[in-house]
């Protein structure tokens, strides 16, 4: 009878669920609506009756599975599994990690979601098993982890590795949903991005693709690599501050694989490209010489599989 391992990837709207083998390899994927009603009393209760349900459905039983990984929008106590706050669930200092063993009867592990997604990436994905390794997440807003020596960094009470909040515009920056001015989330996700544009377009009254239409991060980069002046502007602004806060991060930890993922990476090698050259100029010639920057590959599928990562870690599999 082959054994599993359970990921999970517990988002504020949908919750993504696989099993997996012990070698990474995704059996089943699914996903269920997160129901955050009641400051998401039912959440982990429905995660573990849909864990049992597809486990029948599929003709397994609950002895294949060894354990349980789980990535939330939060930062995470790491003795405890306790989840300090998820704003878009409703918890605070919410005992994930006891509440999911009651739940289900099996071992679990906790991390926070960008983290877990750092995991995968580092295990089956673009990371191709670099031991240090930095990963950024570019969507709606900027998440990031950090793993040296092949474990992440998570620091004294879970929020190690929040590159999406280093301070780029010291004074005079953008407010972020954190509530401080200035961080990187502000510029380099796509919401920032849309902002930047918008003041460009606002500013003056060059012609541009972006006028008159829906301004998206995609379209800004589309626009780009037509050869837009506008939106090259825009491109060069977000992935100056990009790389430079990638640099500022690599200083620290000299990794071998910078990873970037999230919806704005779909913007392929026009953003590495402009990344990697921002990079080299502000980072410590010896760290840029070591580091490799490339796209995130696993997309969905990095948060289930790197809370099977962590699963494995757990029972020392």
């Amino acid at each position: 009878m082959e054994q599993w391992l359970a990921g999970i990837d517990l988002g504020g709207t949908t919750t993504k669920m696989a099993f997996i083998t012990e070698d990474g390899i995704i059996v089943h994927k699914w996903e269920i609506p997160t129901d955050t009603s009641n400051r998401g009393e039912r959440i982990v209760a429905h995660i573990a009756r849909s864990l049992d349900e597809t486990l029948a459905r599929l003709g397994g039983t609950k002895e294949q599975l060894l354990a349980i990984g789980i990535g939330a929008p939060g930062p995470v106590q790491e003795e405890t599994g306790m989840l300090y706050e998820a704003v878009n669930l409703g918890w605070k200092h919410y005992p994930l990690k006891r509440q999911l063993e009651e739940e289900t009867g099996l071992p679990v592990a906790v991390d926070n979601d960008a983290n877990i997604a750092a995991l995968g990436e580092m295990w089956k994905g673009a990371g191709g098993g670099a031991r240090h390794l930095l990963f950024v997440t570019l969507g709606t807003g900027v998440g990031g982890g950090v793993i040296a020596n092949g474990a992440i960094v998570r620091g004294t009470n879970g929020a190690g590795g929040e590159i999406g909040h280093m301070t780029m515009v010291a004074d005079g920056g953008a407010p972020c949903n954190c509530g401080k001015t200035g961080c990187l989330e502000t510029i380099a996700s796509a919401t920032g991005i849309v902002r930047i544009a918008g003041e460009k377009l606002a500013a003056s009254e060059r012609p541009s693709a972006l006028r008159g239409g829906d301004v998206t991060a995609k379209a800004v980069f589309d626009a780009a690599k037509t050869g837009d002046a506008l939106a090259l502007e825009v491109v060069e602004e977000v992935t100056r501050y990009l790389g430079l806060a990638l640099a500022n991060a690599a200083n620290v930890t000299n990794p071998e694989k910078i990873v970037i993922g999230g919806g704005v990476s779909k913007a392929g090698a026009l953003l590495v490209e402009h990344v990697a050259a921002h990079f080299r100029r502000y980072a410590f010639p010896r760290v840029a010489a070591g580091a490799e920057i490339v796209l995130a590959t696993l997309g969905n599928d990095a948060g289930v599989i790197g809370g099977a990562w962590l699963a494995k870690s757990l029972i020392g599999a």
